[in-house]
């Protein structure tokens, strides 16, 4: 399957919250800022991700791909899988560029109109960007539509921990330190996001049951990070 080339300016659209224009702006910083604004944990879940799809896929969709970290992830742990990393931000895809080689390919495109055929794919999964798409259940259609039947969705976010005895630090966390430290080493205002659309995000049981609404079997959730992040593993029907 053979990913369209990107344009050299990505479609102009509001720089809201969220929106691939949002994401351009940061686009430059926003590996490295991931690694410091989660503790350098980030990749560790990331990699309980990509484990998620095995054991032996063949065509991989990685959806809000962002720089392609997980895409490329996704290629190291799978040689004999292609992956095609999407994005509505063409600014982080140039940004990631050196990573969409080989079996990895970058297309831009809208999560919520999946420009693929149905059941094109062995398995998809979305890292940090479920939160970021306007219509979170036609997302997840779309995911489940594109991945044959039985496939896995691993779906990687971020959320408020609910419970626990370190809940308490974590929310400080997400509300105050993440926003403050990404305004500060990136230089724009957009990080401030992060902290309202965590918050935002429902809490996993429902996350579970707005899945199976959309067609996933099986769904789990585990915690990780004492809660301030879940993997969300549902299959496609």
């Amino acid at each position: 399957m053979s990913a369209p080339a990107l344009s050299e300016k990505a479609p102009t659209q509001e720089t809201r919250g969220g929106s691939g224009a949002m994401f351009d702006a940061i686009a430059e910083r926003y590996d490295l800022l991931n690694r410091i604004l989660s503790l350098g944990l980030d990749q560790s879940w990331r990699r309980q991700l990509v484990e998620a799809l095995g054991p032996d896929p063949k065509h991989v969709l990685d959806v809000a791909t962002g720089t392609g970290d997980v895409a490329r992830a996704i290629a190291a742990r799978y040689p004999r899988a292609t992956v095609i990393g999407l994005d509505p931000s063409g600014g982080m895809l140039r940004a990631g560029a050196e990573k969409f080689t080989g079996a990895v390919s970058a297309v831009q495109g809208d999560g919520q109109v999946l420009p693929f055929p149905d059941d094109a794919f062995s398995s998809a999964s979305i890292a940090f960007g479920i939160r970021n798409v306007p219509d979170r259940s036609l997302g997840l259609r779309e995911m489940r539509r594109v991945v044959v039947p039985g496939g896995p969705v691993a779906i990687l976010e971020l959320g408020e921990p609910r419970g626990g005895l370190l809940a308490p630090f974590a929310r400080f966390h997400v509300r105050h330190v993440v926003p403050t430290i990404g305004a500060l080493l990136s230089g724009k205002r957009e990080y401030r996001y992060l902290q309202s659309s965590v918050a935002a995000f429902p809490p996993p049981e429902e996350f579970v049951a707005q899945m199976e609404a959309a067609g996933l079997k099986e769904v789990s959730a585990t915690r990780l990070g004492f809660g301030a992040a879940h993997l969300y593993l549902g299959r496609s029907a």
